[in-house]
């Protein structure tokens, strides 16, 4: 795959990421499987009643400005979480 599928797959499921990371153009779209997995972990913030609940509203929103990013083929963080790098 080139770097856009896979920053483009990355973003769909959590199977997705683990096929950019395996099978993808890691080298090219590491910024957005970073992203993605960023974005997949903070989630599972979200079964915490009440407030958990906008924080999945956000989180909705955050994985939405991540894959239209990664569709332009643009390196755009997302917001509050997305200066945190688990990939190197």
């Amino acid at each position: 795959m080139d770097k856009k599928t896979t920053s483009i797959v990355a973003y769909l499921t959590w199977i997705g990421l683990i096929i950019a990371i395996c099978a993808g153009d890691k080298d090219g779209a590491i910024f957005h499987i970073n992203q993605a997995l960023v974005i997949l972990l903070f989630s599972s913030l979200a079964i915490i009643p009440c407030i958990g609940w906008v924080w999945a509203v956000f989180m909705v929103v955050c994985w939405i400005m991540g894959l239209i990013a990664a569709i332009n083929q643009e390196e755009k963080e997302v917001p509050l979480i997305g200066k945190i790098r688990l990939l190197k």
